[in-house]
């Protein structure tokens, strides 16, 4: 009977497979992969790379699908405007995002590394295959990596790596349009980079970085640099799906031999799950951090059990558990937590979304100013509001004063419009006739209008002298220091 346990030798988990024992980097030459789960994951990354390139030309409600524009600390998400303003809400969306790769982790493991990561997307399906088409396979890389300088050489290098920077150009191009917008680029194609320097420079700094980690960083982004592949040995149990070897059919493995009479595991030690890894691991030493689930060992693998006429599936999606014990994939009480939790952010994510005020106002009385006496009579306070607009419209705003009975007066004027998108700011004197102040601090009620509809009442405090049936009119000056002690 076969062991049901793994390889005793684990020496593997304290070395790296693309560094020597004198810490110098293995170049990686991976075997170009073919197969069922290789067509799958060729179509599912072209509808990626589709839609990534023509995202930042989608526009919902004349607005982009999606931006996110950290320097004016403006973010679209999916058509959801997202302001400073909204930081709660913008916080709250990133938690319930990262509550659900958790969630997805737990469930199916790294297969958003291998499958739907722009890293591995770009690497595998745009450089990797040009790399294929103009130096070869895997055993081809090696002879001309290994080979002297020469014109066949430098041509195909020279080719090779312009390709590689013309591609890196388009991807931060793409990059540049998802946080300045697609409008502010095309004025920097159209106007000229002396127009832009600032622009361009951003575009040249974002080729730059992409063409090194595709020309030469590759799998070390994936195994040191993504915090996501480090944090995924602390998500994964014995129930988390993964391409995984079975070791319980596949041990021992070893060379078909006519007429052995040692019973064998069904892996023959061919190596090619090890050939086409991208990372250059050996899946059969079990689940890896450099492994990013993309599936090529399993192509490999069932082209070989093919061959021998054996089943296939030696390696194949599957949890510890499933192997071991013949446990079925499913959910447990720790994915039902992380669903529940899940699902309340979401639940109030979008409760918040559904209630906020797109239009949102700040009304202060001016710091610092007392009440003034003006020339009819009537004493006033100096007002500062500020109007936060979040919808793509120009609002004309209209105050209309409930509490108490007096007139607004506009510094700069009585019309205020505040533009699409941006922040509106105004000043104006509060005038109350003396007789209508019946305390030093009066409460103060204003209404805010937009295009016949109440968008927000705000309230504030008017400070002012107090008059009395059996009193005459304080001074100002006794007035103001009344204020004074009011305040303290």
């Amino acid at each position: 009977m076969k062991s049901a346990e793994p390889l005793a030798n684990d020496h593997y988990r304290d070395e790296l497979s693309n560094v020597d024992k004198k810490g110098k980097r293995l170049w990686i030459f991976p075997k170009k992969p073919k197969g069922k789960f290789y067509d799958y994951r060729t179509w599912f990354s072209w509808l990626l790379m589709g839609l990534m390139f023509a995202g930042p030309f989608m526009k919902l409600n004349d607005r982009p699908l999606l931006l996110l524009n950290v320097l004016e600390r403006k973010f679209i998400i999916f058509g959801m405007v997202f302001w400073p303003q909204d930081l709660n809400l913008f916080a709250l969306l990133m938690l319930s995002f990262i509550l659900f790769i958790i969630l997805f982790t737990i469930l199916f493991g790294r297969v958003w590394c291998g499958w739907a990561c722009p890293q591995t997307v770009f690497m595998e399906m745009l450089f990797r295959k040009i790399e294929f088409m103009i130096d070869g396979d895997y055993q081809q890389q090696k002879k001309l990596a290994d080979s002297e300088w020469n014109t066949n050489k430098i041509i195909k290098r020279f080719s090779k790596h312009t390709l590689f920077w013309i591609l890196s150009f388009v991807i931060a191009n793409t990059f540049l349009g998802y946080i300045i917008g697609i409008d502010e680029l095309k004025l920097l194609a159209f106007d000229g980079p002396q127009a832009h320097w600032g622009k361009f420079a951003s575009l040249l700094i974002f080729t730059t970085v992409f063409y090194f980690v595709f020309a030469k960083l590759r799998e070390l982004v994936c195994i040191f640099i993504c915090p996501y592949g480090r944090l995924q040995g602390l998500m994964l149990d014995k129930n988390s799906m993964v391409v995984a070897y079975d070791f319980v059919r596949g041990e021992p493995r070893g060379k078909i031999k006519k007429e052995e009479t040692q019973v064998k595991g069904d892996c023959i030690d061919c190596k090619l799950c090890v050939h086409v890894c991208p990372t250059g691991i050996d899946i059969r030493n079990g689940t890896q951090l450099e492994c990013i689930n993309c599936t090529a060992c399993i192509d490999a693998c069932d082209e070989v059990m093919v061959k021998i006429e054996k089943p296939k599936g030696l390696v194949r999606f599957a949890s510890v558990n499933n192997i071991e014990k013949g446990t079925k994939l499913g959910l447990n009480l720790r994915n039902g937590a992380y669903g529940v939790v899940l699902l309340a952010l979401l639940s109030v994510f979008f409760y918040l979304m559904a209630t906020r005020q797109l239009v949102e106002t700040t009304l202060l009385r001016t710091p610092g100013m007392l009440f003034q006496k003006q020339a009819d009579g009537t004493i006033s306070n100096l007002y500062s509001i500020e109007f936060v607009n979040k919808t793509f419209e120009e609002l004309p705003v209209e105050l209309k004063l409930i509490e108490p009975k007096g007139t607004i007066k506009f510094i700069d004027g009585s019309d205020i419009v505040v533009h699409k998108e941006s922040v509106g700011k105004s000043s104006f004197f509060l005038s109350v006739d003396p007789k209508e102040i019946k305390q030093i601090s009066s409460p103060v009620i204003i209404e805010v209008w937009s295009n016949g509809k109440l968008i927000e009442e705000m309230k504030s405090k008017f400070n002012g002298p107090v008059y009395s049936n059996s009193q005459e009119k304080l001074g100002d000056k006794d007035a103001n220091e009344a204020t004074e002690e009011t305040k303290k």
